[in-house]
């Protein structure tokens, strides 16, 4: 079987890229994580990518607000998803299309009706997502925080639901890492690194949403810089 992702591996800086960020979150969670990780320490990487994620998506809550439990309706969807959104990581192995609709059924399981929790919006949305599950299902070479990468910037850009796209795009990225066993305790907050480049990570994404090689490469480079700043943004750091 042909691998989806060679071509983009083999683009200039892409390996180099990943090799140095993937690095950067062995030694941090080499270093200062297994001596000293805790359940304290992953849902509070959960609770800094749900406020990133919302504000991603629109929401003006704080993170004080967050953490205070006081939040507008869209910190609030994210709050919910990223308190069970790390026990999908073993379907995600086996069914990512299931698991990919059980992301969005949380979510928006307050804002949309029971008949759209879940499903594509219609069949090219459909065709999209089957798109997803087959790269996540493929025996890819390509580096995991990569893979990552590509899965959101394909849900993000399709956007297959009714809602909830962005933040849905996001937690699946979290969870192939911690599916893939780059971050196993998710104490990498990759939404903070994309809130931290808003401005790069949005163009990218439009740039990934034109369907050419170059804002392919273009995102998969911006990638490799957000997963470090996510890096630099988890609970290990203070």
């Amino acid at each position: 079987m042909t691998d989806p992702l060679a071509w983009l591996t083999d683009l200039e800086g892409v390996r180099s890229a990943y090799a140095g960020t993937r690095d950067g979150i062995d030694v941090m969670l080499r270093d200062r994580g297994l001596r000293r990780t805790s359940p304290e320490l992953t849902a509070e990487s959960l609770l800094r990518g749900a406020h990133a994620s919302a504000v991603l998506e629109g929401s003006s809550s704080s993170l004080e607000e967050v953490r205070a439990g006081e939040t507008d309706e869209i910190a609030a969807d994210a709050v919910r998803l990223s308190t069970s959104m790390l026990g999908l990581a073993p379907l995600l192995k086996t069914a990512p299309l299931q698991a990919i609709a059980r992301l969005h059924t949380v979510v928006a399981s307050s804002a949309l009706s029971a008949d759209e929790l879940g499903r594509p919006r219609d069949a090219a949305s459909a065709d999209r997502l089957r798109g997803v599950a087959e790269l996540l299902l493929s025996d890819t070479d390509a580096p995991a925080l990569l893979v990552a990468a590509i899965a959101h910037a394909d849900v993000a850009t399709a956007a297959p639901f009714a809602s909830h796209n962005g933040i849905v795009a996001r937690a699946l990225e979290r969870l192939v890492l911690v599916s893939r066993g780059v971050d196993a305790k998710s104490l990498v907050v990759p939404e903070a690194g994309h809130l931290a480049q808003r401005a790069a990570y949005e163009s990218n994404l439009r740039a990934y949403s034109d369907g050419g090689p170059r804002g392919v490469h273009a995102w998969a480079l911006y990638g490799a810089e957000a997963f470090s700043a996510g890096a630099e943004a988890s609970p290990l750091r203070g």
